[in-house]
C-alpha cells in the first residue's frame, strides 16, 4: 500500500507526520492479516488450567516430621510460608536473585523460591525459626544484634541462614571471602560491613554453628 505523502498538510510538524505514517502502515498491515490470526488475537483467555492432582510429601522441617498433600507446582518457599505458617523465610524477588528465601536443605543453603517442594521428599529442611534453641538465639543471630547487622530486617533471615552456611562451608576465613560467598544475599539498607563483622566474629570464636 502506497502512502500519499501529499495528503499531509505541509505545516504539520515532523513528529506528527512520522506518527501519521506509522499509524497508517499499522492499519494497512492489519487489514492484510489473516482472519484466523485476528480471531485468535481477539479471543478471550482460556482461563486457569485448573487444579493439579495433589501429591503426598513427607519431609522434616525444623526437626519435626511433616506429611502433607500438595500441588506439585508449589515451591518450597510457598509450602513453608502458606501451608506451614513459617513466615520467617521471606519472599523477595521470587527469582532467586536476592537470597531472602534462603533455607537449609540437608545442611546446604538453598533458594526456596526456586525449589519445587515435591523435590524435597524425605529431606531435612531448616528455616530461620529452627535455627535457635527455644528462647536461646543462635550465636550468629546474637552477633547480628551486637553488630547491628540489619536495619529494616526483611533480608535478615536469609542473611543469617547464608551466614551460618558460609561458616560451615569454610568460607569465612577473611572479610573478602565472606563478601564473596555472601554475594547472593542482597541488603537494600546497606548493612553489609556489619553483616561481615558478625560472621567473622562467630567464626573467630570457634562456636559450633
Amino acid at each position: 500500500m502506497d502512502l500519499d505523502h501529499d495528503a499531509i498538510p505541509p505545516d504539520v510538524p515532523d513528529e506528527d507526520r512520522r506518527f501519521f505514517l506509522k499509524q497508517s502502515m499499522f492499519f494497512a498491515g492489519l487489514s492484510m492479516a489473516p482472519a484466523d490470526f485476528l480471531q485468535a488475537a481477539l479471543a478471550p483467555d482460556d482461563g486457569p488450567v485448573g487444579n493439579a492432582v495433589k501429591v503426598k510429601l513427607s519431609l522434616t522441617v525444623n526437626g519435626k516430621r511433616r506429611r502433607i498433600s500438595i500441588d506439585p507446582r508449589m515451591t518450597l518457599l510457598d509450602l513453608l510460608r502458606e501451608n506451614m505458617g513459617l513466615t520467617g523465610t521471606k519472599k523477595g524477588c521470587d527469582f532467586g536473585q536476592c537470597g531472602a528465601c534462603t533455607v537449609h536443605v540437608d545442611g546446604r543453603r538453598t533458594l526456596s523460591c526456586l525449589t519445587f517442594a515435591v523435590m524435597q521428599h524425605g529431606a531435612k529442611v531448616t528455616t530461620i525459626e529452627g535455627l535457635s534453641d527455644g528462647e536461646k538465639l543462635h550465636p550468629l543471630q546474637e552477633a547480628f544484634i551486637k553488630h547491628d547487622g540489619f536495619q529494616c530486617g526483611y533480608c535478615t533471615p536469609g542473611q543469617v541462614m547464608s551466614g551460618v552456611a558460609c561458616i560451615r562451608e569454610g568460607h569465612a576465613g577473611s572479610a573478602d571471602e565472606v563478601r564473596e560467598y555472601m554475594s547472593g544475599n542482597l541488603c537494600r539498607c546497606g548493612a553489609y560491613p556489619n553483616i561481615v563483622d558478625a560472621i567473622l566474629e562467630v567464626k573467630k570464636e570457634g562456636t559450633k554453628v
